[in-house]
C-alpha cells in the first residue's frame, strides 16, 4: 500500500457497471521527501506522475488515503474489472519519527 494526498476528481460519462457508485480521484503519490519535515499534512506534489484511483470509501479533494495498484486494485471485485489502482484506506494521521 502507498499513501498519496487526493488533489482532483475525474467525472465519466459512462463507466462499467461493475464500478457504479465509485468515483475516480486524482492522487499524487507520496515520497520519502515528503516525510523529511515535519508537516501535517505533508506538503506540496509529489515529483511523481499523479494518478487516477477508484474510490467507493469516500475519499474528497485534501485527503490522504491509502492505495493499492496493479492486480491486488482487481481483487475486491468478483469479475475481472478495468481497475489499476483502488483506495484502501482514508488515512487520519501519518507519525513518522526518522531514526536519528
Amino acid at each position: 500500500m502507498r499513501l498519496g494526498t487526493v488533489i482532483g476528481r475525474v467525472t465519466l460519462s459512462t463507466v462499467s457497471p461493475e464500478l457504479q457508485g465509485g468515483r475516480w480521484l486524482i492522487v499524487s503519490p507520496f515520497t520519502r521527501d515528503h516525510f523529511q519535515h515535519r508537516h501535517d499534512p505533508p506538503l506540496g506534489l509529489s515529483r511523481e506522475p499523479s494518478l487516477v484511483v477508484y474510490d467507493n470509501m469516500g475519499g474528497g479533494v485534501g485527503d490522504t488515503i491509502g492505495f493499492v495498484e496493479g492486480r491486488e486494485a482487481a481483487m475486491p471485485f468478483a469479475g475481472p474489472v478495468p481497475v489499476d489502482a483502488i483506495n484502501t484506506a482514508i488515512v487520519d494521521d501519518v507519525f513518522y519519527s526518522p531514526m536519528q
